[in-house]
C-alpha cells in the first residue's frame, strides 16, 4: 500500500503557486507549508499523501522518465478542472481530457513547473 510519494522542486514558492489550487479542483488541501516543503492531503488529515520538496541532498530536483502520479478525480468535471488549473498555474499540457484506454477512463495529463508529469482520472460513467 502507497503511504506518501515526494516530488522534488528548484522552485517552492512557484510549485506552491502551482500545487495549491491544481489540488484543490480534487478536493486536496494543503496541509502544511514548511521551509523546505509543502504537503497536501484530504482536508483535515493528519497524514498527507504528497509533499512536494526542494531535495535532500542540495541537489537539484530533477523529473523522472516515465514517471507520473495518477490522482483520483470524483467527475469528468473534475478532471477538466484539474487540467485547465494546471494550464493557468504555470504547467504545461500532456494530454487533453478525454476519454482513454477503456471505456470509462476518462483522464487528461499535465506537467508541472518543474516538469513532474500527473494525471487526474476519473472511472464513473458519466
Amino acid at each position: 500500500m502507497l503511504y506518501y510519494v515526494t516530488l522534488g522542486t528548484n522552485d517552492l514558492d512557484r510549485a506552491r503557486r502551482f500545487y495549491a489550487p491544481v489540488l484543490a479542483t480534487l478536493g486536496i488541501s494543503v496541509l502544511h507549508d514548511g521551509k523546505a516543503e509543502s504537503s497536501y492531503g484530504a482536508p483535515g488529515a493528519e497524514d498527507p499523501f504528497l509533499y512536494v520538496t526542494t531535495p535532500f541532498d542540495g541537489q537539484p530536483a530533477t523529473r523522472g522518465n516515465g514517471t507520473m502520479i495518477a490522482l483520483t478525480a470524483p467527475t469528468r468535471a473534475a478532471v477538466a478542472a484539474f487540467h485547465a488549473a494546471a494550464l493557468a498555474s504555470g504547467g504545461s499540457d500532456e494530454g487533453a481530457p478525454g476519454l482513454r484506454y477503456a471505456e470509462n477512463f476518462f483522464s487528461c495529463y499535465v506537467r508541472d513547473p518543474d516538469g513532474n508529469k500527473l494525471s487526474a482520472v476519473c472511472t464513473r460513467p458519466e
